[in-house]
């Protein structure tokens, strides 16, 4: 379908729900110069008509304000003022206004007809490539910087105002939503909320007039996060939902829902979705030049969050919550203390090591808590041995599918790395581990096994004493005894335990907070049922 107006033409509201047109639909006909052609999308503001100026015989979207009750002369006169202000900008990549009108009490603009489609609807028949993905954004960022060196905010950029044309270039689009910067304008201090949710940015949902370029620097993380992972950055049932948890919650990873995503990449994308405007780039034009380096394969500008930051911005959200961490803390420096106090003295760890998530290479997706346990496991029996320092199992989940060692061993601090895979067929076992020294990037050791289910726990004993073994770690009697003891006797109890613990692990830094401790919950139930002898210590720390 060719198209000119981001305005969904099936009438959904910012939710994503169908909602009957309450406004009268303008009859096709004649409005001054113009023949309306057909009804191509409508939104907040107003209809968008496929139309044709006789005066210069050209097609044109014409969007007209809608009628009704709620258009007061305050409505008619922004829009006027708002629409002037747009047919001001000349950019490629923004959507030209050629006439702003009044035709008997109606008023509307005419821009120039795109033909191609949405930003939302070409992604919806095929996933863009994560590059052209970057190109686009970066092209509309430079878009946006020029509207505001002009003045104009847009203020609802979101991939239904984004036009694709037939060459694939984007075009940004309806600035109605768009607002002259000027202090001394009584316009610019209306409290309307506008904006669509899932893309809107905080400060905008909270109802705050003192918008800023960093708005629209939000909005175009928010449609770049909806590229890369198909998904936008919030999405509730509701629009309250939505709302709620875009002030509440931080936005997922985006390598947690596609694991192609470079890493700096996620690191830009959400440094334009941070909460306080002052933390994004400060200008389009900067969010523009650094998705520019990334594409030239230079080093970028933006730096990743770290996990103090990430943990400080949390308890903010969750006091209470960060009440409770902070005396268990406290509680466990105790704990240590008297633990070292009474302990074996001089046994100081002499090698880090960091055990990295088992791939999966089962068919069934639920084998994925498999290869957790075998690896949370695997942390547990080297941890045992005091001459080990072992990174904790989630430190090194966000590792998942990278393999860039020489990377991860100096993003841990550890000198060596084991990795490996496991495939459940039936009751067979096959798996591999391999033991990497990321200080010379080479394999200390690797060995492949197959076996029989049942053998698994026998199978992670060897590994942690090959590892010992290569790394010439003196194991005593207790911690020999600690590697040899199974978790358990029931291979069913075993992975229902480790499907818990993964659960619990996101409930720690998920938004489904509820749902997944009352499923580890059951879980854990189920475990228990199946075997009595389950590891008494159950999964508080996870990992």
């Amino acid at each position: 379908m060719f198209t000119a107006a981001s305005m969904s033409p099936d009438h959904r509201d910012d939710a994503g729900a169908a909602k009957p047109v309450r406004d009268e639909v303008m009859v096709l006909g004649v409005l001054g110069d113009y023949d309306l052609l057909e009804e191509i999308g409508r939104g907040g503001q107003g209809v968008v008509y496929r139309a044709r100026q006789k005066g210069l015989n050209r097609t044109v979207a014409l969007k007209v304000v809608r009628s009704g009750q709620w258009t007061t002369k305050e409505h008619l006169k922004r829009f006027r003022l708002e629409a002037e202000a747009a047919a001001s900008l000349d950019n490629s990549n923004i959507v030209p206004i050629y006439e702003v009108g009044e035709h008997d009490g109606c008023c509307y603009f005419s821009m120039k007809f795109v033909e191609g489609g949405p930003l939302d609807e070409v992604f919806k028949r095929e996933p863009i490539p994560i590059r052209r993905a970057t190109k686009l954004i970066a092209k509309l960022a430079r878009a946006v910087h020029y509207a505001h060196q002009h003045g104009i905010l847009h203020r609802d950029i979101k991939p239904g105002n984004i036009l694709i044309d037939a060459k694939g270039e984007p075009h940004v689009t309806d600035f109605g939503l768009a607002r002259l910067v000027q202090e001394e304008s009584n316009l610019t201090h209306t409290l309307d909320t506008v904006g669509t949710p899932s893309y809107m940015a905080p400060e905008q949902a909270l109802g705050s007039s003192q918008l800023t370029g960093a708005t629209d620097v939000y909005g175009l993380g928010a449609v770049f996060y909806h590229l890369l992972t198909g998904q936008p950055p919030f999405a509730g049932g509701t629009t309250y939902e939505t709302i709620r948890l875009l002030l509440q919650t931080e936005p997922r990873p985006p390598r947690l829902w596609n694991p192609k995503i470079d890493r700096d990449l996620a690191t830009i994308c959400l440094k334009c979705l941070e909460k306080n405007s002052e933390r994004r780039y400060p200008t389009a034009f900067a969010l523009a030049e650094d998705l520019e380096r990334w594409l030239k394969h230079q080093p970028i500008k933006a730096r990743r969050v770290g996990i103090f930051t990430r943990g400080k911005k949390w308890g903010q959200r969750n006091p209470l919550a960060a009440a409770v961490i902070a005396l268990s803390v406290a509680l466990a420096a105790c704990l240590s203390v008297i633990v070292w106090k009474i302990g074996p003295v001089g046994r100081q760890p002499t090698t880090r090591i960091a055990v990295l998530p088992f791939e999966n290479l089962s068919n069934d997706r639920e084998d994925a808590s498999f290869a957790d346990g075998v690896q949370d496991d695997l942390v547990t029996k080297l941890a045992n041995i005091a001459a080990f320092k072992v990174i904790s199992r989630t430190s090194v989940m966000q590792y998942r599918g990278d393999r860039n060692m020489r990377e991860i061993g100096h993003a841990l601090r550890v000198s060596h790395v084991l990795e490996g895979s496991v495939r459940k067929t039936g009751a067979g076992l096959h798996g591999n581990a391999n033991l990497i020294d990321i200080r010379t990037d080479s394999h200390v050791w690797a060995k492949q096994y197959d076996g029989d289910l049942k053998e698994l726990f026998t199978i992670q004993s060897e590994i942690a004493k090959n590892v010992a073994e290569q790394l010439h770690a003196k194991v005593l009697p207790a911690e020999k005894l600690a590697i040899e003891q199974p978790p358990t006797a029931d291979m069913t109890a075993f992975s229902l335990y480790s499907r818990a613990k993964n659960l619990l692990l996101m409930a720690t830094f998920g938004t489904r907070v509820r749902a997944n401790l009352l499923e580890a919950a059951d879980l854990l139930n189920q475990a228990v049922v199946n075997d009595l002898f389950l590891p008494s210590t159950l999964p508080i720390g996870f990992g």
